[in-house]
């Protein structure tokens, strides 16, 4: 089971306090299985943790969160070694690929020394819905504003391209990267970017954005794009995904 076309859901939430574990998937991640067309068997989900050094007690609660949603939960660890003596055939296999947030910088230079980032561009184009939250949304873009080098928000540039955009992740909570993405967008460092309030997802076929989603209520995403020397933004208001 593959999504009918490439498939990206990029996100600034997914997680959220669990009734009995640490950790529950909210309704973005169940919106990337359902995204995936996988029916009458258990999703397969590739928790990618790379972005916070493949911290094990994240992934043991991955592991608890997949449980308790009925999905079986691959973990892709590349600290110390690969976990997979083959990678991109184990991706392929998934029905999504859930990359978690952290250092966006230190995930784009892992995932290039081990050759994450050509496997991950094959699995979007065989179908397989590539998702995530923060620096797993801003990696599939061309980049966006990160906190990888330090307290002050900088900008990144090089991420995998997929898609052809900036990403503003944490859009209304970080008061630092509203003012940055625009100055990015009006000096050309940026392209036109789309930028995610926490808890909202943004759902793309092939290149073209399709679809706004939210597991909050209030919440909304934005087009930042340049015109003249200035940047200027467009509010879209989300669907309300049903609560899993």
């Amino acid at each position: 089971m593959a999504a009918p076309e490439p498939t990206i859901l990029a996100t600034s939430g997914g997680h959220r306090p669990g009734a009995r574990t640490p950790v529950e998937f909210d309704a973005l991640v169940h919106h990337a299985v359902d995204l995936s067309g996988a029916h009458g068997r258990r999703p397969r989900v590739m928790y990618v943790g790379t972005a916070i050094g493949d911290a094990e007690f994240f992934t043991g609660r991955m592991t608890e969160a997949a449980r308790v949603a009925g999905f079986d939960l691959t973990p892709l660890h590349l600290f110390p070694m690969p976990n997979l003596a083959d990678i991109e055939g184990t991706v392929l296999e998934q029905d999504v690929v859930w990359v978690m947030g952290g250092s966006v910088a230190n995930l784009l230079a892992v995932w290039r020394v081990h050759g994450v980032d050509a496997i991950m561009r094959r699995a979007w184009e065989a179908g397989v819905v590539l998702s995530g939250v923060s620096a797993g949304s801003i990696c599939w873009f061309q980049g966006g504003t990160t906190d990888s080098f330090g307290r002050e928000l900088r900008p990144i540039t090089n991420a995998l391209g997929l898609l052809p955009y900036g990403n503003g992740v944490h859009y209304d909570v970080d008061p630092g990267r509203r003012p940055l993405v625009h100055q990015l967008v009006a000096d050309g460092t940026l392209p036109t970017t789309h930028c995610t309030d926490d808890g909202v997802g943004l759902v793309y076929r092939g290149t073209e954005l399709v679809e706004v989603v939210a597991e909050t209520e209030g919440k909304a995403a934005y087009v930042v794009e340049r015109e003249g020397e200035k940047a200027v933004e467009h509010r879209l208001e989300p669907r309300l995904l049903p609560k899993p």
